[in-house]
């Protein structure tokens, strides 16, 4: 049965059967409607909770912030963390442009200088340019640093991939956390292992691996054993690659896989719980924290090649 809603127009009443329009209209009349961070719905800002989704205090200000909204939007979180690994690469070549290595060898081709990547905050035992000390801030920038443009394609690739598993059996909040924690853990394993300088986000990827592996054996059934199959052959490929070709971080990589796998144990997955209001308070700190840290790298490094 359709409803008569007044749109108060030149053309008088509609004739509506979408009864949840009508609702909000009426509520937008009342009250001052807005979208909810999470579903996009109209829900009034005054409401305790989403009567759709369950988010709370749709209306607070946080609610409405560009990286609240952001990990409600699996796409575009995905797309943002690629954008910024990309524009990471384009500024760690334009820094020092003579430095650019156009080798013929395709995993070296488009390669950074060095010094480009050790100011915008390559990690390592010898990474930091101003001394031998290792910059704390560098086990994050790190992970948004590439050495070739075949090492920016192959691990955004893989982690397009896996980030979406990764979102539909976790939640975006968790997948960041494992994202960027793994990547931490990876790169202080490679520090404590002596590594000198490295980058990139195979770490933080093997992370996402890592808890996919631990999602499959965990669940069980056809579908998890499915899950653990196919991720299970794509850590040994990629153990195998680290064995193979030279100047791959293995222990990164190691330590992303265990982080993965111990952060899948410990935050857990939708099949059993939700994500819990404090990981998505840390996922959007670790957001901001990144943003700051990354704003940092790229201003510091264009200030000491221009100046310095």
């Amino acid at each position: 049965m359709g409803r008569v809603c007044d749109r108060s127009d030149k053309d008088g009443h509609y004739l509506i059967s979408d009864t949840q329009f009508c609702q909000g209209l009426e509520m937008n009349q009342q009250s001052n409607a807005i979208l909810c961070p999470r579903c996009r719905r109209l829900v009034s800002s005054d409401e305790a909770q989403c009567p759709h989704c369950g988010f709370r205090r749709p209306g607070a200000s946080l609610g409405r912030t560009y990286f609240t909204r952001l990990f409600y939007q699996p796409d575009q979180l995905i797309k943002t963390i690629i954008y910024i690994n990309v524009g990471m690469y384009v500024l760690s070549l334009l820094l020092y442009t003579k430095g650019i290595w156009l080798s013929l060898n395709p995993l070296n081709f488009l390669s950074p200088y060095i010094v480009s990547l050790k100011l915008l905050g390559a990690t390592g035992i010898d990474a930091n340019p101003f001394g031998p000390s290792i910059r704390w801030w560098t086990l994050i920038s790190a992970n948004f640093l590439h050495g070739s443009l075949v090492h920016l394609f192959f691990n955004m690739a893989v982690f397009k991939q896996i980030a979406t598993l990764i979102i539909r059996e976790y939640g975006s909040h968790r997948m960041f956390v494992l994202y960027l924690l793994g990547g931490i853990v990876g790169f202080g394993v490679s520090c404590l292992a002596g590594i000198r300088v490295t980058i990139g986000a195979s770490a933080a990827v093997c992370s996402l691996i890592g808890s996919a592996i631990y999602y499959g054996k965990s669940r069980g059934g056809l579908y998890g054993q499915a899950i653990y199959r196919q991720i299970g052959a794509w850590a040994a490929a990629i153990l195998v690659l680290g064995l193979i070709i030279p100047g791959i971080n293995n222990w990164g990589h190691v330590g992303g896989f265990l982080a993965g796998i111990g952060g899948g144990f410990l935050l857990g997955y939708t099949d059993r719980k939700p994500e819990a209001s404090w990981q998505r308070t840390f996922a959007l700190l670790l957001a901001l924290l990144t943003a700051a840290i990354l704003s940092w790298a790229a201003a510091s490094g264009v200030y000491y090649r221009v100046i310095g």
